[in-house]
């Protein structure tokens, strides 16, 4: 057993909230895309990174851009945020890069309506001319879990209930 304190959970989002963020053309598969969703997960002990599996086959010419709904939600501690970065072999080989640079889930995020569902854009940024075809179930995107603090006169109260940029509205 590690030393490493255990601060987060991910869960799998209901069924209703996965297909909600599915793209048309997957929808008449959703309940077996659904069934075979997988947690993220490290792949050896020494890793930082938790993996993030792709829910089917993802493939992307240069320039093109897909909205992937992971189908995963997290529950963590609240001085902990999961940051989303490409997995690295993708960002060398395809130049594959979330949209939003780095994504930020709060701990706060997990009790939002859409239940905390974590959805990546990633885009082909190849300027090689190099199709990119993530098989269903493989990793490309991983999370990693980062402690920090807040200022002295911190005094926020808000309440958080939606995904990108609703903490500015």
């Amino acid at each position: 057993m590690s030393n490493f304190k255990r601060i987060a959970e991910f869960q799998i989002v209901s069924f209703n909230q996965f297909e909600s963020g599915l793209d048309d053309c997957y929808k008449s598969q959703a309940k077996n895309i659904y069934e075979e969703l997988k947690k993220p997960k490290r792949a050896t002990k020494g890793s930082a990174g938790y993996d993030f599996y792709a829910p089917y086959e993802i493939t992307l010419n240069p320039g093109q851009t897909a909205k992937i709904p992971t189908g995963i939600r997290v529950k963590m501690e609240d001085n902990f945020v999961l940051k989303l970065y490409p997995r690295s072999g993708l960002g060398f080989k395809y130049r594959l890069q979330l949209n939003n640079t780095v994504g930020i889930i709060d701990s706060d995020y997990y009790y939002s309506d859409n239940e905390g569902h974590i959805f990546a854009k990633i885009t082909n940024d190849s300027n090689e001319n190099k199709v990119l075809t993530i098989p269903k179930g493989t990793g490309f995107m991983q999370g990693i879990f980062v402690e920090y603090g807040i200022t002295i006169d911190d005094d926020t109260d808000s309440i958080r209930n939606g995904g990108f940029g609703s903490t500015t509205k």
